[in-house]
């Protein structure tokens, strides 16, 4: 039995077995085919999005190109050459070059006032009155011990003459001739101080008529008619008068302009040109010369006060106003010159935008100075004949291509401005313009 048994187990067996042989060889075949159908599809969508960049490509090829923007109208001009000297802008105050506080040098009550205020007077004209009878009394009565000195002096003198004919005939003794030799020295000595006294009186009644000591403007009366005025520092002053023929402007030049123009100039004993305009006025109209500079260079502010004088025949400078005042210095030199509108500020820097031959703006920066006239001095950053753009830097940057349209740098430029220019000189240009 045991070996029937095992046989039927044996072919029970086999069909098991062939059936998960065929199972399993179905399974590697299949699994190789899902492969292939997932590498034809990449290969196909791959094919399809070549195909449609290649369409897109040429698409693209095939279109018409864009045309350019056109180029922005600017403003440009050729930078200004021309010789010039270098003025230095300061600002200043005016003062009188007279100025008198009126006080009284005798007391009493303020009877009159001559003038009106804030009018033109002369050297001379009367400008208070104070009441004059007391100090007219005081000289009556200074004449009057004046008369009984002289006469005095005149008894003495012939009580000497005739004690002196006595002492000769011996009828007299000479301590009795020199005693009427001392009265009369004496009575001659009263002679001399009554007319000190008449004369001090004179001058209290003549102080009472209180006159303007310089010409000029006088402000108005402190201490009206009525008033009791005293003498003395502590007292008011009535008034004050200022000159106005002339008027100083006093103005702080920095050490190193002092050093460049101002010592030498000193030195050489030649004058340094110098010119003033009102805050009102447009350029510096009005010349003067420099007068006196200071010893000694502050040294909190690093500056030394110079002081220039001007005439003032019109009138219109006043002490106090605030001045704009140009000193010159040195020879004339050649300066390259350009409109402030040509400037553009980026931070602390300044620039300007350069055009060259093909209309290419550049960004160039530059170093500036003073203003001459309308321009401005360009130290350093351009050269003559380059031109820049004047009117537009708002509407183009660097490397962009512009349309120049040439323009002048300024008006003024084609007249050549001296240094000593006057107001009608400055006048006429601007009709020109």
């Amino acid at each position: 039995m045991s070996d029937n048994t095992k046989d039927t187990q044996e072919l029970s067996n086999l069909p098991t077995t062939s059936t998960r042989n065929i199972m399993s060889e179905s399974n590697k075949s299949t699994a190789p085919s899902r492969k292939s159908i997932a590498i034809s599809a990449a290969i196909v969508m791959l094919i399809a999005g070549a195909g449609t960049l290649g369409a897109i490509h040429a698409e693209t090829s095939h279109a018409a190109p864009k045309e350019a923007p056109p180029a922005t109208t600017v403003d440009v001009a050729e930078v200004v050459s021309r010789n010039i000297v270098d003025w230095q802008n300061y600002s200043g105050k005016l003062e009188a070059v007279d100025r008198v506080e009126i006080r009284p040098l005798v007391g009493g009550t303020l009877t009159a006032v001559h003038f009106k205020d804030g009018s033109l007077v002369r050297k001379g004209d009367l400008l208070f009155t104070i009441d004059p009878r007391p100090y007219a009394a005081e000289v009556a009565r200074f004449q009057a011990q004046l008369a009984a000195a002289e006469a005095r002096a005149a008894y003495t003198s012939s009580d000497v003459a005739r004690g002196e004919r006595l002492l000769g005939e011996n009828a007299i003794a000479r301590r009795d001739f020199e005693e009427k030799q001392n009265a009369s020295r004496e009575a001659a000595a009263n002679v001399l101080a009554a007319q000190a006294a008449l004369k001090a009186a004179k001058l209290n009644l003549e102080y009472t008529q209180i006159t303007a000591p310089v010409a000029g403007r006088i402000s108005r009366a402190e201490v009206t008619v009525g008033n009791v005025i005293a003498v003395g520092a502590s007292s008011p002053a009535l008034s004050t008068l200022v000159s106005v023929s002339q008027v100083y402007a006093s103005f702080d030049v920095d050490e190193q302009s002092f050093l460049k123009y101002v010592n030498p100039a000193q030195a050489k004993n030649t004058q340094v040109p110098v010119f003033l305009g009102l805050a009102n006025e447009e350029g510096y109209s009005r010349q003067g010369k420099v007068v006196s500079i200071d010893n000694r260079v502050d040294t909190s502010s690093g500056t030394i006060r110079v002081r220039a004088v001007f005439e003032n025949q019109d009138g219109l400078l006043l002490p106090g106003l605030y001045a704009r005042v140009r000193l010159g210095g040195g020879a004339p030199h050649a300066a390259l010159m350009i409109d402030e509108k040509a400037v553009g500020t980026d931070q602390s820097k300044r620039f300007v935008l350069a055009v060259d031959k093909d209309n290419h703006t550049a960004y160039r920066e530059v170093r500036l100075g003073n203003r001459q006239e309308d321009l401005l001095i360009v130290e350093s950053g351009l050269k003559a004949g380059e031109r820049i753009v004047v009117n537009g830097l708002q509407r183009t940057r660097p490397g962009d291509t512009i349309t120049p349209n040439v323009v002048p740098m300024s008006k003024v430029a084609a007249v050549p401005a001296t240094p000593d220019t006057s107001a009608a000189a400055e006048k006429t240009a601007a009709n020109k313009s």
